[in-house]
């Protein structure tokens, strides 16, 4: 029988010394080392390609450099203190930076007396125009976007009870409290003060609809603005409309129009407001006509429509249709108790067309307003007569 020889005998005792538990471990290791070498030569292969990939066709890197280019971006971020104006701007701005103003000085948020007929007016002038925004045709959410600026402290304080967008101007030396009769000089101080306004409005890039507080919003004017056209860059009312949108022969009104912050808004605002000093006597309406005439907006190369009398009227020249017109005004009126009377009764008049009109169907109410005409505005007309008013 032959020995085993020693070197046999340990081959075998190591052999049956690995457990199966040992050789599970070693399979384990070899295939993590092959999984691990599969991954590397997969990212090997993601490097290589973003490497040699621009970031215009690969999406991983671009969106590795946009997320790097907005963090430089914040840091490079300065923030600066927002004025009282900007923080008044941007709470009352629709999302393409537009707003809508109105002026107010204690004279109409105050009841008025009438001295010619010896009454006190039983509303304002602010409450006027505010319930015609409750009372047109999708006018109240436009509210939201209202910005009443108050030069002087009790119109200031009245437009916050009201719980409104509100911001004080505030002018150094001048009372703009008080009634500012027509043409008078206190009145032709306000108005040009009011530009300067409206100018620092437009430089910080907020385009706005501009309206008198004597404007009755009876329907929104935004739908037949054209608002969506950038192209225009205002949009004005007018005395009398002539029937041509372009012709420069309109006589324009400044107390309501839709104009947009760009450099041709910006200089023609600047030009007419260096134009005060130069223009005694005369309001700046009047001086922006002058300077139309003269050409500046061709110089500007704006782009202006006129506001047809149809949509945007006034006492000049009155809407004859109801079923279209947006806003009425009370020019061609000298004093707010005479405005306030004849606005009233605009109002009253727009509830009894909108009664007929929810009473009926729309071919009948058509039928029965056919001769429906605003009242006589009467108190405007007397307003022109000679008086012992000494505030001219």
């Amino acid at each position: 029988m032959k020995s085993k020889s020693p070197s046999s005998t340990n081959n075998n005792n190591y052999k049956t010394s690995i457990s199966p538990r040992s050789s599970l471990h070693m399979d384990y290791s070899r295939n993590s080392i092959a999984n691990f070498a599969l991954v590397s030569l997969l990212l090997a292969g993601v490097l290589y390609f973003c490497l040699s990939s621009s970031s215009n066709s690969n999406p991983l890197l671009s969106f590795l450099k946009t997320q790097d280019s907005c963090r430089q971006s914040n840091s490079m971020i300065t923030t600066f203190p927002v004025d009282e104006l900007e923080a008044a701007l941007e709470k009352a701005s629709m999302p393409n930076k537009t707003v809508i103003i109105a002026v107010v000085n204690r004279a109409y948020v105050e009841q008025q007396a009438d001295e010619a007929a010896a009454t006190t007016a039983t509303t304002t002038m602010l409450d006027l125009f505010l319930e015609s925004f409750w009372l047109g045709e999708e006018t109240r959410p436009l509210l939201d976007h209202l910005l009443l600026v108050a030069v002087d402290q009790t119109a200031y304080d009245r437009c916050m009870f009201k719980r409104l967008h509100c911001y004080r101007l505030v002018t150094d030396g001048v009372d703009f409290g008080s009634e500012k009769v027509y043409m008078s000089t206190e009145f032709i101080k306000m108005m040009w003060s009011r530009t300067q306004f409206l100018l620092n409005v437009l430089n910080r890039g907020y385009n706005f609809v501009f309206t008198d507080t004597d404007v009755m919003w009876l329907r929104n004017p935004f739908t037949k603005l054209i608002s969506n056209n950038e192209t225009e860059d205002l949009q004005i009312s007018t005395d009398i409309f002539n029937g041509d949108p372009r012709s420069e022969n309109n006589l324009l009104n400044t107390g309501f129009y839709y104009i947009r912050s760009n450099n041709k808004t910006i200089s023609l605002f600047d030009k007419w407001y260096t134009m005060k000093d130069n223009s005694t006597g005369k309001k700046e309406q009047d001086v922006l006509c002058d300077l139309m005439r003269q050409g500046l907006f061709k110089q500007l190369g704006l782009q202006v429509r006129f506001l047809p009398t149809d949509y945007f009227s006034g006492f000049c020249s009155d809407s004859k249709d109801l079923w279209s017109v947006c806003t009425v005004h009370s020019n061609c009126c000298r004093h707010i108790a005479a405005k306030i009377a004849d606005l009233t009764a605009v109002l009253r008049d727009w509830r009894r067309f909108k009664g007929i009109v929810a009473q009926f169907p729309s071919e009948i109410a058509r039928n029965r307003t056919t001769g429906f005409r605003w009242s006589p505005h009467t108190g405007c007309s007397n307003s022109w007569r000679p008086s012992n008013d000494t505030k001219l």
